[in-house]
């Protein structure tokens, strides 16, 4: 005797259900692909280092042995001469293979290969690598972060950090925020007000966000907030998911004032009272101006109880002409984005 159907609604949820546990199978196939991929490459660069090394190997060897290898395994890609030699120069950049299983192996082979050609030091292509793991970042993303020079402003930060929150939140809200941030696809002139600044922040948002970094939840612009019968309304205020707890960004189109301070910690006094939840860590506030000097930056923030940072930002045309065209158009980014991640 057969069954009668399964009710729509149990059958749509167990459809859903199957559907999710197909797709984490297909993830995690796929990096575990990944993974043994970038450790045969691996395993070729090191063996043609060998030798190299031991019987002297010439480059042109590298030429013979790509034709050998796709003469033998038609059907695999990733054998050609060139892709030979970035095997080559992952084997020379990483020989720890313990490194390489958890960090170089974890992130897709062409953006091992972007690391390697564009990022000299090695702790830098580790910074890049751990990062990449840490925010999924596309090739592009990271083609990006790598050139406006991440890793000289990632926890750059001048804050009060240290001294407003306990050590380990202290140490992530620092590690979190950058100096300088570069908006380089905001299409601004080098005179312009912080009305436009925030206006072409919000109308970008997406790729304000990927400056900002992972973990930010835009709420809102002109935030508004009435204390003592009188309207104030908040640049912009994001959540940052990781930190748990609302952050308010000040921006300011010319160079850091100590009173700056004193509204934004007013600002976070008012934040905590009348918007943060009880589940909510303690509100930090960011200043962003154009420019600062660091130590009246330094004294301004001296006494300031509420956690709050100032960084500078810059646009794509107060950057060094060298830098300039480097970075790729906003626009090309943005299309190479939705490519990669639709």
């Amino acid at each position: 005797m057969i069954a009668d159907p399964a009710p729509l609604e149990s059958y749509g949820e167990l459809l859903s259900t199957l559907r999710q546990h197909i797709r984490t199978a297909q993830v995690r196939a796929g990096l575990a692909v990944n993974r043994e991929l970038v450790l045969l490459y691996w395993e070729i660069g090191k063996e043609i280092l060998r030798r190299q090394e031991t019987e002297g190997w010439g480059a042109k060897v590298i030429d013979r042995l790509a034709a050998d290898l796709r003469a033998e395994f038609p059907e695999m890609t990733g054998l050609s001469a060139r892709n030979l030699k970035y095997t080559q120069k992952l084997a020379a950049a990483y020989p720890d293979e313990q490194f390489v299983q958890q960090a170089a192996a974890q992130i897709p082979w062409f953006h091992n290969c972007v690391i390697l050609d564009k990022v000299k030091t090695p702790n830098h292509r580790e910074f890049y690598i751990r990062q990449t793991i840490q925010n999924g970042w596309s090739r592009n993303v990271l083609v990006h972060q790598i050139e406006s020079r991440l890793h000289l402003r990632q926890g750059q930060i001048q804050s009060n950090f240290d001294r407003t929150l306990p050590a380990p939140q202290s140490d992530l809200a620092r590690e979190i925020l950058k100096d300088p941030y570069i908006f380089d696809f905001l299409s601004l002139g080098p005179e312009h007000t912080e009305r436009e600044i925030e206006t072409a922040m919000v109308e970008r948002i997406r790729d304000t966000l990927l400056e900002l970094g992972k973990g930010f939840a835009f709420v809102g612009n002109q935030y508004h907030l009435e204390v003592g019968d009188q309207d104030y309304y908040i640049d912009l205020l994001f959540y940052h998911l990781h930190l748990r707890r609302y952050v308010v960004i000040e921006l300011k189109a010319g160079e850091f004032k100590p009173e700056y301070a004193g509204k934004l910690n007013f600002y976070l006094s008012a934040v905590d009272d009348m918007v943060r939840h009880a589940q909510d860590e303690q509100t930090i506030g960011l200043i962003l101006c154009k420019s600062k000097n660091k130590i009246t930056v330094e004294y301004a923030l001296r006494d300031i109880q509420k956690p709050l940072g100032v960084a500078a930002y810059k646009l794509l045309s107060e950057l060094p002409e060298a830098l300039q065209n480097e970075l790729p158009d906003a626009d090309e980014i943005a299309k190479k984005l939705n490519l990669e991640t639709d």
